[in-house]
Parts: structure tokens; C-alpha cells; sequence
């Protein structure tokens, strides 16, 4: 989701994608291509059923992939970006430069 010329950079973050642990979730997965659970629990700081909310959220909206396997004996979970998870980061982080370029130039939108 981006925002259309002329309206205000925040009206183009995604409420999905902006939402902090679902941002840190998608940016982890970006830069592994493949995470297991147990690492991105950690990583974020959070309890295994909070980072299971948030990764439904994330799959059912696409832009993640959850595999279940083993290793060894152990269950494990794995996840991974989709393409549309991948667009769907670079758009947010696109419309928070342009958020970002605004606040620094001191320039508001334009008036309507």
C-alpha cells in the first residue's frame, strides 16, 4: 500500500506490515530468507504464544510461508517471506523514507 502523490506519507503505511513486532518479524525473515521460531522468539524478545498471534496475522494476510518439520527429534517451525511479504516490506519501508525525508526538510503535505 502506497499513498497516492500528494497525501501525507503515513497514509501509505500498512497496518499489517507497521504493526512492531510484525515489522520486526518481516524484517528478520527478509535478511535470513528462512528463520526458525525459537531464534525469532529471541531475536524480538517475545513469549512463543504473542509471536504465534502475530504470525498468523502475517500468514493469513500472505506474506509469510510456515513450514513444520523436525530436526532430529525435535519439532521445529520455520518461516520464510513471500514475495508479496517482501513487496510488502520494501513498500513500508519506502513510505517511512518518505516520512522520514518530510520531517527532515520540514515540509508538511499539501493542504486540501
Amino acid at each position: 500500500m502506497t499513498a497516492e502523490p500528494g497525501q501525507h506519507p503515513v497514509n501509505g503505511l500498512d497496518d499489517v506490515v507497521h504493526q512492531r513486532v510484525r515489522l520486526g518479524i518481516l524484517t528478520v525473515a527478509h535478511q535470513a530468507r528462512r528463520v526458525e521460531f525459537g531464534f525469532l522468539r529471541t531475536a524480538l524478545g517475545l513469549t512463543a504464544g504473542n509471536l504465534s498471534q502475530h504470525l498468523a496475522v502475517l500468514e493469513k494476510a500472505g506474506m509469510i510461508e510456515v513450514e513444520k518439520g523436525y530436526e532430529g527429534k525435535r519439532a521445529r517451525t520455520w518461516l520464510s517471506l513471500t514475495p508479496a511479504g517482501d513487496r510488502a516490506l520494501q513498500d513500508e519501508v519506502t513510505q517511512l523514507k518518505r516520512l522520514i525525508h518530510q520531517i527532515e526538510q520540514g515540509t508538511s503535505a499539501p493542504e486540501s
